[in-house]
């Protein structure tokens, strides 16, 4: 499971295992914002004993800094820490972070070093360059292998395509090729067939679902021929329970929203339900609206 803002919370990657995820990662967490001991974003980093595999995304330009948050009492509790090379939002490009370190291999290698020194477990995940005229794909991920990264997520479009356009397979393909470490392709897997095709196109060594997992969490288990016997219906209600457990009104209601507003979207007709749900302010009302979103046991 990709590591999505605002929704990778420490109850939906449970969900995520528990479909059949083989790992998943946090909210990506801003290493400066954890020097400076902001409360939002180490609320993104619960985890308890009970989560499979505990596996952080930090992202951040200085390898200093980085290498100090990677050792800290932040993220003792992870096994993984996973470095953001590939995000495309331009405020963090701008201050040198996620793609921009694709224009600038050797910072982005001093991070892979300086992080490998906490001894925890170091993978990265990029894309395939910043512009379609220079795709380096092969030459990042031997970079990353050669500084010390145990695997390597690739986003198969670059910095510049954003979200949209067909990934280059060949450039992910190319990357497996040089490299003997794990590498995982990403972009554009919005079914089994999506994936079949990524992984026998490119080689890799799996396959990294995003935002098509809010919509159908159950992939993880079709991918993976998992037996499930859980309706939406039941599985949103397990995950207010969780959230409630852990965090507070606000936040649970706005995640069990915006999660819910992902499963409507196969839904036709939805939009005066999506109204009265945005309109709940309480768990009480959104459980009562969740009976007639989800008015048929397996939707």
């Amino acid at each position: 499971m990709a590591p999505l803002a605002g929704y990778t919370c420490y109850p939906f990657r449970n969900l995520c295992y528990e479909l059949g995820a083989g790992l998943c990662f946090t909210e990506m967490v801003n290493v400066n914002s954890l020097r400076y001991n902001d409360i939002a974003t180490k609320r993104l980093l619960l985890t308890t004993q009970k989560e499979k595999y505990k596996a952080v995304q930090l992202v951040g330009s200085d390898p200093r800094a980085i290498e100090q948050m990677a050792k800290s009492d932040y993220i003792a509790d992870f096994d993984i820490i996973d470095i953001n090379m590939g995000c495309p939002v331009p405020n963090l490009v701008k201050s040198g972070q996620g793609s921009a370190l694709l224009g600038d291999l050797k910072r982005a290698s001093h991070i892979i070093k300086k992080c490998r020194k906490s001894g925890k477990t170091v993978t990265v995940k990029t894309r395939i360059g910043l512009k379609e005229d220079k795709l380096i794909a092969a030459e990042f991920a031997k970079m990353c292998e050669d500084s010390g990264a145990s695997m390597i997520t690739i986003h198969g479009r670059s910095r510049n395509m954003m979200y949209k356009g067909t990934p280059y397979f060949d450039q992910i393909e190319q990357a497996v090729s040089v490299v003997n470490i794990p590498v995982i392709a990403n972009g554009g897997i919005y079914s089994k067939e999506d994936a079949d095709i990524m992984m026998n196109s490119t080689g890799a060594d799996g396959v990294m679902i995003a935002r098509y997992a809010l919509e159908n969490p159950f992939i993880f288990s079709e991918l993976t021929n998992k037996k499930v016997d859980k309706s939406f219906k039941k599985i949103i209600n397990e995950q207010i329970k969780i959230t409630s457990k852990y965090y507070d009104e606000v936040y649970t209601l706005d995640y069990i929203k915006r999660f819910i507003s992902f499963c409507m979207r196969t839904q036709k007709g939805s939009n005066k339900l999506k109204q009265s749900l945005y309109k709940c302010g309480n768990i009480d009302e959104i459980q009562n609206i969740i009976g007639l979103i989800f008015n048929k046991e397996g939707e």
